[in-house]
């Protein structure tokens, strides 16, 4: 590689090597194509060496053309930032006023400004820098800030953070433990084909009597309305606003008991049903939902409480609205997303847009309703969490990206990366890497916005939550980025690490909200040690809990990790049942994820090893029922050991890890994974699977019993 083109790449934070997380680690370099791509895609032209001048130029020069960055992130005990000024300013008079984004209030503080030694010439004019340390020690929090000397004024936005995330005391005294719930696979005798927000608040007494404190929920965000059987949690248009396929629609205040006679026996199909149909269910929904707006109408003081909800989320809500609006409309004559509509509508600033929404107001308010239903359903819950005493709580989970096709990028499209979309390179969980079409924030678009859309959806997920996860808490350091374009090869792109956390710390305080990261993957060298530093948890599983990289005998509970969130798996994992049959082995095979018989044959046989392993741990720690002890080996997987699951419950509960989930899917035995990445519907139900077990029974059954009362006695 070039070596000036490699010097513009490690500026840019383009990476030109990397290794994956495979089972045979690998290591790959990245061609000069593909990092030309990523610079021209973040607005620095590579294509020839004049250009890669060129753009080295202009990033050396880039700090000097303006005197504030547009905001200066730091901890409370190095309250520094600098400016740029002409040198007839350097040793002028200067005026340091700061008011409180919180709470609107000026706040008086003393500071030092210390001339630098940096400076530059641009256009025959000598500049030169100062740095201004505020002495006065400042709350935790954003600060509207103004500099002003005699040549002018300045704004910006001081961001003060603590030195961690926030972390409740009880954390430190006591090992809690909890459940890991996807919400959509919650049965009832009353929803109407998928788990909502009223199945939800019903499981929080079920997580109160069980003496549980958290309760981990999948992404909630609002989903394409026109295509509800894209049914991915992850693969949001929105992680501001609510998925309202969740929205109990038997308690919207305007519902009469008469709306449900008509739909009675199409509520009772898609309620017995074995697998969600999202498409029946959210069109069923939707109907009566236009009925109840039409009334809620009437209602003045529910109008006054919508009209105020709706100012409260301001031009986020309008441009969602604007957006589901537009899409019912051109989707069937534009296929293809919103980047195939008529060019007028492909801009929400334009006139087109602006005078489609005056032009559809009734339409636009019913989408507004939707959310400010889900916002008072979800708010119920919440409710409900901290009058019971939870200790956590509700747990939720902020996806990674969100879809390339949505609301977010259509609204502000100059904030995402174009041509491109988030992934990750092969790992032990997954060798083939995969392909999310997630879209990505610019990180020089997003640090010019002061940070705000990560702000404000790090701050919406964190509302009213106990619990944060951060889905790949590897993206706030680096992301890794694949062009659209099929065939081409993707490298990972670098992100403020500092400016990312300390945001994230400052709202977990704010908000008062545990944070957990999703760490399962590609891992950079010493980053679980940076976040553990920062009171972030990061999660632990069964499986990756062992020596030799995955090949080795499973840790004892006595050497897990303490400041990690611990589980059988994931929803993204075959759950212990299957796990133990090899049934998710020979589902990779028919999905050609495992692409050879022999590959298939290997993996079977180093399954039926790791089968000796668990059985041997489980022995070792004497988790095994008191009375169910073990009976046999079940060689090659023949017969389900009895009590399994009760003892590797006990065998996790047992471990030091300070929080433990126990998934309802390995309760009862379950043995069809969730999701398996990289699939669409077509070749396998993602995210499709109920429980086979009522919530309302759920107490009533033996495994359930046997279960919890596992993990009571260890934790």
């Amino acid at each position: 590689m070039d070596e000036k083109l490699e010097e513009l790449a490690k500026k840019l934070g383009i990476l030109t090597y990397y290794a994956d997380s495979n089972l045979i680690q690998q290591y790959h370099h990245v061609s000069d194509n593909t990092i030309r791509f990523f610079a021209g895609i973040l607005g620095f032209k590579a294509d020839t060496p004049t250009d890669v001048d060129k753009s080295l130029r202009k990033l050396e020069k880039r700090r000097w053309q303006y005197v504030l960055e547009p905001i200066y992130i730091f901890k409370q005990d190095h309250q520094i930032f600098d400016a740029v000024l002409p040198f007839s300013d350097l040793e002028g008079d200067f005026r340091v006023v700061l008011k409180s984004k919180q709470n609107g209030e000026k706040v008086e503080v003393s500071y030092i400004v210390t001339t630098m030694e940096e400076h530059c010439k641009i256009a025959r004019k000598e500049y030169g820098k100062v740095q201004i340390e505020i002495t006065s020690k400042l709350d935790i929090g954003y600060y509207d800030t103004e500099v002003s000397t005699s040549s002018g004024k300045w704004q910006t936005i001081l961001a003060v953070a603590p030195q961690k995330c926030y972390c409740p005391a009880i954390i430190e005294k006591k090992r809690l433990w909890g459940y890991a719930v996807q919400l959509y696979s919650l049965r009832s005798r009353r929803n109407w084909g998928i788990g909502d927000f009223t199945d939800l608040y019903n499981f929080v007494d079920i997580c109160h009597r069980s003496g549980a404190d958290i309760i981990g929920v999948n992404p909630v965000n609002v989903l394409n309305h026109c295509f509800p059987q894209e049914a991915s949690p992850y693969m949001s248009i929105s992680r501001l606003f609510l998925n309202p396929i969740y929205i109990d629609v038997e308690q919207v205040p305007e519902f009469q008991a008469e709306d449900r006679y008509q739909i009675q026996a199409k509520i009772a199909d898609l309620n017995a049903a074995e697998m969600i149909d999202y498409e029946q269910v959210y069109s069923l929904k939707i109907k009566v939902l236009q009925k109840l707006y039409q009334r809620m109408k009437k209602d003045m003081d529910r109008v006054e409480e919508f009209e105020k909800f709706c100012m409260e989320q301001g031009s986020d809500l309008e441009n969602l609205a604007v957006f589901q609006a537009l899409y019912e409309d051109q989707w069937q004559d534009h296929w293809g997303g919103w980047r195939a509509w008529e060019k007028q509508y492909r801009h929400s600033y334009s006139l087109a847009v602006k005078k489609y929404s005056q032009e559809h107001i009734e339409k636009l308010e019913f989408f507004k309703f939707l959310q400010f239903e889900a916002s008072r359903q979800l708010k119920r819950v919440s409710d409900h969490v901290r009058s019971l005493g939870l200790q956590i709580g509700i747990y939720r989970d902020l996806p990674v990206g969100v879809d390339r096709d949505s609301a977010e990028t259509w609204s502000d499209e100059k904030l995402f990366l174009q041509e491109s979309g988030s992934g990750s390179p092969p790992d032990a969980f997954f060798p083939n890497g995969q392909k999310w079409n997630l879209g990505a924030f610019n990180p020089f678009e997003l640090k010019a916005r002061g940070y705000e859309p990560f702000i404000k959806i790090i701050r919406t997920a964190a509302k009213g939550a106990g619990a944060l996860r951060l889905d790949h808490v590897m993206s706030l350091m680096r992301l890794f980025i694949i062009p659209e374009k099929e065939g081409e090869e993707g490298t990972y792109l670098l992100y403020n690490f500092d400016d990312m956390l300390n945001i994230v710390a400052i709202e977990s305080h704010l908000n008062q909200c545990l944070i957990i990261g999703e760490s399962i993957g590609n891992v950079p060298e010493g980053f679980l040690t940076k976040i553990a530093s920062q009171n972030i948890m990061s999660m632990s599983i069964l499986w990756g809990e062992r020596w030799d990289a995955g090949w080795g005998e499973f840790k004892s509970p006595y050497q897990y990790p303490e400041n990690v969130i611990a589980s059988v798996g994931t929803h993204d994992m075959p759950p212990l049942k299957m796990w133990w049959y090899g049934y998710d082995i020979a589902l990779s095979r028919k999905l050609n994820i495992i692409t050879s018989d022999d590959d298939m044959y290997n993996n079977y046989h180093k399954r039926e090893a790791d089968r000796w392993k668990l059985l041997k741990a489980m022995d070792e720690n004497q988790v095994w029922p008191e009375d169910n002890r073990r009976r046999g080996d079940y060689l090659f997987g023949e017969g389900y050991p009895e009590g399994l699951e009760e003892a590797v419950h006990r065998y996790i509960a047992r471990s030091n890890a300070k929080i433990f989930l126990i998934q309802p899917e390995d309760i009862f035995q379950v043995d069809q994974q969730q999701n398996v990445p990289g699939t669409d519907r077509d070749k396998y139900p993602n995210w499709r699977h109920k429980l086979p077990v009522n919530i309302e029974d759920m107490e009533n059954t033996l495994a359930y019993y046997r279960n919890i009362a596992g993990i009571k006695k260890e934790r």
